[in-house]
């Protein structure tokens, strides 16, 4: 096993199609990505997990598609019209911003990342850069017309809430989920699709009594590790990183990240945070409306408490082809396979013709293909030597190869090739669905 770096991610994003550098043509745009086509199914795969362990996997769980313009005064009520900003400063040798907690040094002493010289923050003081990306609505570019792409789904189901409530005759505890676009205008994006300004979230606001709340905050840790290593992340590159008291929103009653160990360090996927009551209450004093939660058992109204499970969808697929990514020697060549897990993995099933030059094998290979398309993800591929074949195909994570030869038209059987061991089966044609069957499901 070689070591895997960003590097060779990179390049086998490019080569292979799971992503690209957007609008090269032009030149890019500095950190912004675009899914090719085996990028967009991996990334739909990841967010199909998702929903179905989090929504259709749980009696307590609603689903949301909130809009991504919001009305201006859910930023001001969330605080992120006033407070969401980084502290910058500019380097006054080599002209380039920072972030001042990516700086290395201690208190007003700094380095600048760029040309080494030295930062001192009391002659250069940093300033504070709102991180919101704004827009206008209307035909004017006046402050009226002012609103915000936003920087985080979690308001969408926090002004949903007495909707989802009423609609659904919800009782406590219950969730909302949503998967959707967000935006930040993030001064220092980076390390391939990790940070970026355009980015996709998974998020649950998870609404429960203020008693219980310390409760499913665990439960909820727990449960978001588990999800990952259950898809095939080894447990050994997780970790479960609680917030110091310093590093709390003031707000926050506890939080917890579930880090990944990348080839750049560990970095964050997801935050699962205990949210107190403060959302609602924001949003109930600056809106007027009535947000609180009548418990007719206990004969008691309040404002719910929130536990959020926050994730990146752009995050978690990084980290899931980083994960799978490996080399092995094979008969002194080098075998690149990505082990994604059976849930992820873009295509389930390649069928290739021996030969196509044969018309009655490439026609058997089509009729299969056909066939195996009403119940899996499969491609038909005849555009190499059927070496070469096998090699793309465990490159993507393809995890079973169904080869068609001669033999194929006399015995009316193909050869099954694992990903994983490169075992080779035969299997007679009427029975190819259910072997198929067993070992996707």
């Amino acid at each position: 096993m070689s070591e895997t770096t960003m590097e060779k991610i990179v390049s086998l994003c490019k080569r292979r199609g799971f992503i690209f550098p957007s609008s090269e043509i032009y030149g890019g745009l500095a950190s912004t990505w675009d899914y090719g086509p085996l990028g967009v199914e991996l990334k739909r795969n990841v967010k199909n997990a998702w929903w179905k362990a989090v929504v259709h996997g749980r009696e307590d769980m609603e689903g949301l598609d909130a809009a991504i313009l919001m009305h201006p005064e859910t930023w001001k009520a969330s605080g992120h019209v006033d407070g969401f900003s980084d502290a910058l400063v500019d380097c006054k040798n080599c002209k380039k911003r920072f972030r001042v907690d990516h700086l290395p040094g201690e208190g007003n002493i700094r380095t600048c990342p760029g040309c080494k010289k030295e930062i001192d923050l009391t002659a250069n003081p940093p300033r504070a850069f709102n991180l919101m990306l704004k827009t206008y609505l209307g035909p004017i570019e006046d402050d009226g017309a002012i609103t915000y792409l936003r920087p985080e789904t979690a308001q969408g189901i926090f002004v949903n809430f007495t909707n989802v409530l009423d609609a659904r005759h919800r009782k406590l505890p219950f969730g909302i989920a949503q998967i959707g676009k967000s935006f930040r205008n993030e001064i220092t994006p980076g390390n391939f699709t990790f940070r970026t300004r355009e980015f996709e979230q998974m998020e649950i606001e998870y609404f429960v009594t203020p008693e219980s709340a310390g409760e499913w905050y665990e439960r909820w840790v727990a449960e978001r590790f588990a999800w990952y290593v259950r898809l095939g992340i080894r447990a050994d590159s997780l970790r479960q990183r609680q917030h110091a008291a310093d590093e709390l929103a003031h707000y926050a009653k506890g939080c917890t990240d579930i880090e990944y160990l990348f080839p750049f360090g560990w970095s964050e996927l997801e935050g699962i945070a205990n949210r107190g009551d403060f959302d609602l209450a924001q949003h109930a004093q600056r809106s007027g409306k009535d947000l609180t939660y009548f418990d007719q058992p206990a004969n008691r109204r309040f404002l719910p408490y929130v536990i959020e499970p926050s994730g990146g969808v752009d995050r978690a697929t990084l980290a899931f082809l980083v994960d799978a990514y490996r080399e092995e020697e094979v008969k002194g060549a080098t075998r690149v396979v990505l082990g994604l897990n059976k849930e992820l993995a873009p295509f389930k099933i390649a069928v290739l013709p021996l030969l196509k030059n044969r018309p009655d094998i490439v026609e058997l290979a089509r009729k299969i293909t056909g066939g195996l398309k009403k119940k899996f993800v499969v491609k038909y591929d005849d555009t190499a030597a059927i070496g070469k074949l096998y090699r793309r195909q465990d490159e993507i994570g393809t995890l079973y190869c169904v080869t068609v030869d001669v033999q194929s038209l006399e015995d009316h059987k193909v050869t099954v090739r694992d990903r994983d061991t490169m075992q080779q089966d035969r299997i007679d044609l009427e029975a190819l669905e259910d072997y198929l069957t067993t070992k996707l499901t």
